[in-house]
């Protein structure tokens, strides 16, 4: 699982088309909230929901706020588990494992608000493809990999060469890692959260 530094969620100023319905993105939210719950019982993670797109492997990032605060975040970069089940592992993950955080508490939960970044499968792109607010980015070279959700760059008010370089950051490399044989993709997310 990989953290997000200080990631803050913008819903709603990605390009990316709509995929998962209303009642998709209530049902993956009430995942998130029982599975974190659900660890303060001891209690497993949730069955199997009806519909077979929460059903499909997919990348996905879970971040908690608290109060309007960043509470954890956590998430699969790549599809390595069916979506719902993603979801309520990166939920508890970052509610109790983000080594930035305290665990959250029983007291918290009724607060937490959750938000969850659906990501697409990354694909190669060149740096002059790059879009601001509809890519997130992954770079790697080596054993080095940092990866950027599409509404960072918003958030900060960053500009493709800055999303480009915060990226190389992120991962441990030089800024101009690009020119020296890194591999840069890209992805799209649908994010959607508590609020919307």
């Amino acid at each position: 699982m990989s953290r997000l530094s200080d990631l803050k969620t913008t819903e709603g100023k990605s390009s990316s088309p709509v995929e998962f319905s209303l009642n998709d993105r209530q049902t993956l939210l009430r995942i998130a909230h029982e599975a974190i719950l659900s660890a303060f019982e001891d209690q497993a993670l949730p069955e199997k929901p009806v519909s077979t797109s929460l059903s499909e492997e997919r990348g996905v990032f879970t971040t908690l706020y608290l109060r309007g605060s960043l509470r954890g975040c956590v998430g699969y970069a790549l599809p390595v588990a069916p979506l719902y089940l993603a979801v309520a592992e990166t939920a508890r993950s970052a509610a109790f494992d983000d080594s930035r955080f305290q665990p959250v508490t029983k007291y918290e939960t009724p607060e937490l608000e959750v938000s969850l970044s659906v990501l697409s499968l990354v694909f190669p792109i060149r740096p002059e493809e790059v879009e601001v607010g509809h890519h997130g980015l992954v770079i790697s070279l080596g054993a080095h990999r940092g990866l950027l959700l599409p509404q960072v760059p918003m958030e900060y008010g960053w500009d493709r060469e800055t999303f480009l370089r915060q990226t190389c950051q992120k991962a441990g490399l030089p800024a101009d890692a690009l020119r020296k044989g890194a591999v840069l993709e890209a992805f799209t997310a649908e994010v959607f959260g508590d609020k919307v």
